[in-house]
């Protein structure tokens, strides 16, 4: 049997762009010889619809459609995911569903079992979960359905499982002799290879094929990377299909024609593909063409508008430098050669004028106080009302610049650079700034190599860098990974950082705490780690536990 694996990029609440896609993707598996052909968890709808699903027109208009794709469809059989009514007494009323359908009908349905409520997931907030295995017979084979987090609970894999039901094992015992599975597994770093490793275990182990389907795209802050697999029973990898982009590849379960397709070499090359993926689906799906970047001639701005330049077009980025009373000659030159080499649009607005302007105003309300952090910031505001000016228009949407480090320890200025529609590397560490850089760069410069080796600094006042007020990156990385992403305690990350100051963990942990309030008024942020801020951590801002 010949199986197509559809990794498709859907729009939430799009049914009839989704529907049109799924109908090109089957009629493509027909013509390629395919005897099935399977799409993404929630494919119909779009992954996550979060509180669309609470709406009543969102559930009938899925259903509805469900039945519109099944008249169709090519002369294929098709396995999709959607959502429906849960038809529970009591209970959710909404089920994540997966339906085969076949000759312009529903031969089949099949609610999710294991519905995942952590990090960035609220599965259980929404849907009743199912309550028993599918086990659906077709062309000799009998085959079990699962969608997405069913295969995640495998005991021959994890050591502590999160659920107490293995519906894998239950469809092996009810019978299955080849599994599928429909998936919106996003995107983080050493995820690829966590679920290949994953998927094969459980074909080897269990002696059983696999065939996993994931969406690909970036719907909001959630960015999926597809990669789309098939192992045999011996556990031998028999298709894949590329990261992050559309792909159908076969899957031939009689060991027939491999088509396995080329994946990420390096961590610095899919963060790359998923922030250029993000970036274009979060403009597109916005409503958006065009976008514009604040270019301070330093790596972040850099690493954002070559991103932009990448996922967009050259010609639909516009970069602007915004030269104040303490930017460097240096700075200047180093904007305008990366716009020059991105091919981008590049203007120049001193603010130098407007600054002297906003002073003059205050000075009466400062009554003579000394010169702080808050003229700083008021440059920061001046480049954020331009750019923000700029976006309203010509209606492109301000991608904002400041990296991971920056926003954990709030080296950032509120509606100032932290202005915008989108916060592209808001999820990617000073240091992985740098890696990036490099990877681009790695034919040819790009990133003029004057933004890699200067000392970042926000040239907000004479002879600043970044470490008059912060730790040396590779230290301050270090601490907020072991903090943020891993849930360690300060005594913890001094004893694992060794050497490390405990009163540097202290401090650093402390002004993570303390900038809650500005990261939740930022822009949405692109994800692409184990933990990202925004929807997948949830901290109050006003609150007394401290470290």
């Amino acid at each position: 049997m010949k199986i197509a694996l559809a990794q498709i990029d859907t729009t939430i609440g799009d049914f009839a762009g989704n529907t049109d896609l799924i109908v090109r993707n089957a009629a493509c598996a027909r013509e390629r010889g395919a005897d099935l052909v399977v799409f993404p968890e929630l494919a119909l709808c779009g992954y996550p619809p979060r509180d669309l699903l609470e709406k009543p027109g969102f559930i009938e208009r899925s259903e509805s459609e469900l039945i519109r794709l099944a008249r169709n469809l090519p002369p294929i059989p098709a396995l999709v995911g959607y959502v429906r009514r849960s038809l529970a007494h009591q209970g959710k009323q909404v089920a994540n569903a997966a339906a085969w359908l076949e000759g312009g009908r529903v031969v089949l349905d099949y609610a999710k079992i294991l519905l995942p409520f952590y990090d960035v997931f609220d599965e259980s907030r929404y849907f009743e979960p199912g309550t028993a295995v599918c086990v659906h017979e077709f062309k000799g084979s009998r085959i079990g359905i699962t969608i997405c987090e069913d295969v995640w609970n495998d005991k021959n894999f994890w050591t502590n499982r999160l659920y107490p039901r293995d519906p894998v094992e239950e469809c092996i015992a009810a019978g299955a002799n080849l599994l599928l599975n429909i998936a919106s597994s996003p995107y983080n770093t050493e995820k690829i290879q966590l679920r290949y490793d994953m998927l094969k275990a459980i074909a080897g182990k269990r002696k059983i094929p696999v065939a996993y389907v994931n969406h690909v795209g970036g719907n909001d802050q959630l960015l999926f990377d597809g990669s789309s697999l098939a192992f045999n029973a011996r556990g031998d990898l028999c298709a894949r299909a590329h990261a992050f982009a559309q792909d159908l590849v076969i899957f031939d379960t009689e060991d027939g024609e491999r088509e396995i397709r080329r994946a990420p070499e390096t961590e610095s090359e899919e963060i790359y593909l998923a922030l250029t993926v993000g970036i274009g689906d979060y403009v597109r799906k916005c409503g958006f063409k065009k976008a514009l970047v604040g270019l301070s001639g330093g790596i972040d701005s850099s690493l954002v508008a070559t991103l932009a330049a990448d996922a967009l077009g050259p010609e639909n980025v516009l970069g602007v430098s915004m030269p104040g009373p303490y930017s460097s000659p240096g700075s200047i030159r180093d904007a305008e050669t990366l716009a020059r080499n991105l091919g981008i649009e590049f203007r120049v607005i001193p603010i130098t004028p407007v600054f002297e302007s906003y002073l003059e105003t205050l000075d009466s309300a400062f009554e003579g106080a000394p010169r702080d952090v808050t003229e700083e910031n008021i440059q920061a505001r001046i480049r954020g009302n331009i750019l923000m000016a700029l976006s309203n228009k010509f209606g492109s949407l301000l991608l904002t610049t400041g990296n991971k480090s920056e926003l954990a320890v709030g080296y950032c200025t509120l509606y100032g650079d932290m202005a915008g529609g989108l916060a592209v590397i808001a999820d990617v560490p000073k240091t992985t700034v740098y890696s990036l850089a490099r990877y681009i760069n790695r034919s040819g410069e790009r990133i003029p190599q004057a933004c890699l080796e200067k000392p970042p600094s926000a040239e907000l006042r004479p002879n600043q860098t970044d470490q008059d007020s912060l730790p040396p990156y590779e230290t301050l990385d270090a601490i907020l990974k072991a903090y943020i992403e891993e849930n360690r305690s300060t005594d913890e990350i001094a004893a694992a950082l060794q050497p490390m100051d405990p009163n540097l963990v202290r401090r650093t942990v402390h002004m993570v705490n303390a900038a809650e309030y500005k990261r939740q008024q930022a822009p949405p942020t692109l994800k692409v780690t184990a933990k990202a801020f925004g929807m997948g951590r949830r901290y109050p801002i006003a609150q007394k536990f401290y470290e």
